[in-house]
């Protein structure tokens, strides 16, 4: 059905685990890093004297960064693996937090938020790299949801104590503090990570130049449903927690600031509840991956148009819901590096990783600069309106459709492929009256 992965004996022990817990505190370190601003952003529009749009540039290059680094952070991850890709990662992350503590104008801290960029782009796909090497086959769906928690508990301590910190001691000691965090990470990383188990050979290295290497991932339908599935599930969540969450919740909407971390941090808590339960399901039906994928979607989808439609403010338990429902589209970005997984070959893993990390963060950068420059062309002062961030919210939902649009097609041409290969995937009516059957003759045997 697929080009499967190389399965070894003994995969899952200890040393996979400890192996998974690097991995998670490393790409947590990385959401920590990635999120820091979106707390930080009314702070900025006052540390900076500047005005919203231009903070939203912060945030967008250091996306623009991120994603135009994912295709050669594919290649250079296929050719020299996750333990080198993931401390320079973190490494170059500790860097640009530290230029961000120290800025003190506009054009500084947008070079520190570029480099922040840049070593993130190294560190998930790495991270996600590893997992098929420690971990046997059918396990790795589950494991997959683990590692995405971490990033929901980067984006926790962003929330809460990233915000303590930065409004008790300040925006230097803030940003030092999370630059030290990275630099140490990296340390840990090059000492104790490994790429494979002991005696294990590594995948065999791409033979084909790089742009033909990335051009075979990524015509393959199925890492083209990857994208769409990234772009569709995670976009809308990210412009909440890295950037316009906070400023839409406390200017907008009037919630206090303690309650707006809050409702923020429920991201990564509704998150941490479904990413287990969501792998089990991949796990379980794996034909059946792209539904779940599209329950996710209409998750964060149905409430936001809710919340945009309120007339008035909207009461604080839509405004729950809608943090809730953005939250399950983290876990179900994940689904996007399965696909991949299944999809791609071993050596060309780290390429097709790439191509679907590119759509989440990809839609990211549009709506979260799009936001910006309305609300800028809104009203002349850095305050804005319920209607005027309303408006500039709107935004996100033209992006949900194209990516449903993406979805849809990759989807119906990634099944062509299956069924040439003898795999078909029967309708949901047919699925279910064979689960019907298979559960009624089981029955019948137990009596």
């Amino acid at each position: 059905m697929t080009a499967p992965l190389t399965s070894n004996p003994g995969l899952g022990g200890r040393r996979a685990w400890l192996v998974f817990g690097l991995g998670v505190a490393a790409y947590g370190t990385a959401v920590l890093g990635r999120t820091s601003l979106g707390v930080a952003g009314l702070t900025a529009v006052e540390h900076f004297n500047s005005r919203a749009s231009i903070i939203a540039t912060f945030v967008v290059l250091q996306l623009l960064v991120y994603t135009a680094m994912q295709i050669p952070a594919g290649v250079l991850l296929d050719r020299f693996g996750s333990r080198t890709m993931v401390t320079i990662g973190l490494a170059t992350m500790g860097v640009g937090q530290f230029v961000m503590a120290l800025a003190d104008s506009v054009p500084v801290a947008i070079v520190g938020r570029m480099i922040l960029g840049a070593g993130d782009a190294f560190v998930f796909s790495s991270v996600i790299r590893l997992l098929p090497s420690w971990f046997p086959p059918r396990r790795v769906p589950i494991i997959t949801q683990l590692v995405g928690l971490s990033g929901q508990a980067g984006q926790i301590v962003s929330a809460l104590p990233f915000a303590w910190l930065l409004a008790s001691r300040g925006w230097r000691v803030a940003f030092v503090s999370i630059s030290v965090v990275a630099l140490a990470g990296a340390a840990g990383t090059w000492a104790v990570l490994r790429d494979r188990p002991p005696g294990v050979p590594p995948p065999p290295r791409p033979t084909q130049g790089a742009r033909a290497h990335v051009r075979a991932a990524f015509r393959h339908p199925g890492t083209r449903l990857g994208m769409w599935t990234h772009w569709t599930t995670s976009f809308a969540p990210m412009v909440f927690g890295m950037m316009w969450g906070y400023p839409y919740l406390t200017q907008a909407e009037g919630v206090p600031g303690p309650t707006a971390s809050l409702l923020i941090g429920l991201l990564a808590v509704v998150g941490a509840v479904v990413g287990p339960v969501l792998g089990i399901l991949v796990q379980r039906h794996p034909l059946r991956r792209s539904n779940l994928v599209l329950a996710m979607v209409a998750a964060g989808l149905v409430p936001w148009v809710s919340v945009l439609l309120w007339p008035g403010p909207a009461p604080l338990w839509l405004l729950v819901l809608l943090c809730a429902g953005l939250a399950v589209g983290g876990p179900g970005s994940a689904i996007g590096f399965d696909f991949a997984r299944t999809f791609n070959p071993a050596h060309r893993l780290g390429a097709a990783n790439a191509v679907v990390n590119l759509g989440g963060f990809t839609a990211c950068v549009i709506a979260t600069q799009l936001i910006g420059l309305i609300l800028d062309a809104a009203a002349d002062d850095s305050t804005y309106s319920l209607a005027d961030f309303r408006l500039a919210m709107a935004v996100q939902i033209p992006l949900y459709a194209v990516g449903i649009v993406g979805m849809y097609r990759a989807r119906a041409r990634a099944r062509r492929v299956l069924a040439a290969q003898g795999s078909i995937v029967p309708p949901w009516r047919e699925a279910l009256r064979r689960e019907w059957r298979s559960r009624t003759r089981s029955w019948s045997r137990d009596r």
